[in-house]
């Protein structure tokens, strides 16, 4: 037992800033207790002159329960662990709670790099940033720190989580901060836990548990991917994301983040036709606007060597040939017109002439649509996706990246099982309009020997109400009929941002439906209620004046400044405060004044006396001003009373509960 009593290391616990039930609670373990106290004492940290504060003595306190289980942690890296606490705060707690003492230094500096933390704190001071968001400015800090010196990695899950827990992990390293504060932040954080680990998502593989043609595929697979989860987010760059995506790349960064993994994004860049420069700089724009940091960012052209290689060696197998068919008896031999599906003409060539053949789709002596590379899969099967699809056909384009170099392209189902190989994916993560890929996925990986990932796929999210399809919303915006993909009127996530909407309110919603492999179909009532209800629990409530009328307190001195502080949010102190100057001219709005009375009117008239919301004295108009031409009234004339002399009725000096501050 120390020698201390309970109640001294009550005492010495709260003067680092625990609160007295914590203090309480900590003093209870023995073992504990005893090194929270020499970690205190060792390290000053009950110094009045650089107070710890709460927040780091919480974690402090947590650390000496660490440590009551580690006893091999020596001194110096007790001093370590204490003084990266103190500097990066939570930062450096969920590294320590997620990885077992003694923690590797360097690994701890490479993963968790500088503090943005710290910071912050700094921004916030700078006076022209006082009307700032306290989200944005940290979402702003974070994004600098990410562009200076690389993405964080996400740390490892904790093996079991507090139930008091509602933070959750991207790839950017974001935290509920503020709007844990408010109830309904709260549950659509504990919602985004739930999704990733209950359901569909909670149901999913482990790494490595996708079987293999071969078992070396899987241990070289593990080998490079150290067992982490691998995901992708591959859109095609024909278009702007709207709504439905960001459940897709909620899907994708989430699950990677919640289970300490990595996401690519990848660009499916296999149609050079309808691909253009804007689409590739919004689409990283919104994934980094929603909260998350890829991994890597990657295009489907980058593996085209590898994707030609291939391919040939496909041909040498003898599963693909070329097929010189028009599109119509291609149509008519999949089976559009007769009971099943028959062999192109084309199927049982050799395969040396396949090669040749393909060689010359490569050279550019075929012109679009004259020749095709298709893989010889399996016409007896039910699914239509196993009936001979094309791998490459012959595109006059060029291409956004390698310019004029090839004259035959991949398709998407050539494309991206290999891709998804390449990358070592764990997940392969889709919508349910793939299912019937899934067959051809695993057939062309297992047909080249190259790790196959698993694909799965959940329920996509429908908002009806509005236009989700890109190619009726590019009709729409090629007939004049809205001003661009980002009129406020579609729900394309640019116009959506340029409405407002914030993108925590978007994955809040988003994480509420839950993901499962039934199809998701939400009104945009819904939608629109689920962001109003964000925003409840995190805007800053800030005033103006719409229709401002001024108002002269004639027995206050002209130099007369009160500076009246009142807070941002009554629910959420964390958002702060505002400083608004209280003087001899003030303005109200026009409406809260009239020149007559009545029993049902509770604002400003002659002679009588009202409130001032968030002011310290009530007023009393005595006179006023009008305009001599239109008889408006143009000026009140007012005087202070003493306050709590009169019953009043409030009414607002310089704006507006429910107006915002330009």
């Amino acid at each position: 037992m120390p020698a201390d009593t309970p109640d001294i290391f009550t005492s010495l616990f709260q003067s680092i800033g625990l609160s007295k039930s914590k203090a309480a609670e900590a003093a209870k373990n023995a073992k504990s207790a005893t090194i929270l106290r020499n970690l205190i004492l060792s390290h000053d940290l009950a110094s009045e002159s650089d107070p710890l504060g709460e927040k780091r003595a919480v974690l402090i306190a947590a650390l000496a329960v660490q440590l009551a289980k580690a006893p091999n942690v020596d001194d110096a890296q007790q001093g370590y662990i204490v003084k990266a606490i103190c500097e990066r705060s939570s930062i450096a707690a969920r590294f320590f709670e997620s990885h077992s003492l003694p923690v590797n230094e360097a690994e701890f500096n490479e993963t968790c790099g500088v503090a943005s933390e710290l910071v912050i704190s700094g921004v916030k001071n700078i006076p022209s940033l006082r009307w700032a968001n306290p989200l944005e400015i940290k979402n702003a800090v974070e994004r600098v720190f990410t562009q200076t010196l690389g993405a964080k990695e996400a740390g490892k899950p904790k093996a079991k989580e507090s139930k008091k827990d509602t933070g959750v992990s991207t790839t950017s390293g974001k935290s509920d901060n503020t709007a844990a504060q408010v109830s309904d932040a709260v549950q659509g954080a504990k919602s985004r836990k739930v999704v990733f680990e209950e359901g569909f998502l909670g149901a999913l593989h482990k790494p490595g548990e996708n079987p293999q043609i071969k078992p070396d595929l899987r241990d070289k697979h593990l080998a490079v991917t150290g067992g982490r989860v691998y995901t992708r987010f591959p859109p095609e760059p024909n278009g702007y994301l709207h709504i439905g995506h960001c459940k897709a790349i909620f899907v994708n960064f989430g699950y990677a983040a919640h289970h300490g993994g990595r996401t690519y994004l990848r660009f499916d860049d296999t149609n050079p036709e309808k691909e253009e420069a804007r689409y590739f700089t919004s689409i990283i724009e919104v994934v980094r606007w929603l909260g998350y940091e890829p991994w890597k960012i990657t295009y489907s052209s980058d593996y085209f060597d590898q994707l030609y290689e291939l391919a040939i060696e496909l041909i040498k197998r003898d599963k693909a040939y070329v097929c010189h068919c028009s599109q119509e008896q291609m149509k008519a031999d999949r089976g559009e017109k007769v009971a099943a599906p028959r062999a192109c003409i084309h199927r049982d060539r050799p395969i040396e002439e396949s090669l040749a053949e393909f060689q010359k789709m490569k050279d550019g002596f075929y012109r679009p649509k004259e020749a095709f590379l298709r893989m010889k899969q399996d016409l007896t099967d039910p699914n239509p996706k196993m009936w001979d699809l094309t791998a490459y056909r012959v595109l006059d384009a060029s291409h956004h990246r390698t310019r004029d170099k090839w004259k035959i392209y991949p398709t998407y189902d050539y494309t991206h099982c290999l891709v998804d190989s390449f990358e070592n994916i764990s997940h392969s993560l889709c919508t349910t309009e793939f299912v019937t890929s899934r067959q051809s996925y695993e057939w062309l990986c297992d047909a080249l020997e190259v790790y196959k990932p698993r694909q799965s796929e959940f329920g996509r999210l429908n908002v009806t109400g509005t236009i989700n399809s890109k190619r009726k919303i590019l009709q729409l915006v090629n007939q004049g009929y809205v001003t661009g993909w980002d009129d406020p009127r579609l729900h394309t996530v640019i116009a959506l941002r340029r409405r407002g909407v914030p993108p925590e309110a978007i994955l809040s919603f988003v994480s509420t439906l839950g993901v499962s492999t039934a199809e998701t179909n939400i009104q945009i009532g819904r939608f629109d209620q689920a962001v109003r209800q964000f925003l409840e629990g995190t805007a800053p409530r800030l005033l103006m004046v719409l229709s401002p009328l001024k108002v002269t307190i004639e027995n206050l001195p002209e130099d007369y400044v009160l500076m009246v502080e009142k807070p941002l949010h009554p629910k959420v102190p964390e958002l702060g405060t505002s400083i608004i100057p209280f003087t001899r001219t003030i303005y109200i709005d026009a409406d809260d004044f009239r020149l007559e009375d009545s029993k049902d009117y509770f604002r400003l008239t002659p002679g009588k006396t009202v409130g001032l919301f968030q002011a310290p004295y009530p007023i009393t108009c005595t006179s006023y001003k009008t305009d001599p031409t239109t008889g408006e009234v143009t000026e009140l004339v007012c005087r202070l009373e003493e306050k709590g002399t009169y019953k009043t009725e409030n009414i607002y000096p310089m704006g507006r509960r429910t107006c915002t501050v330009w």
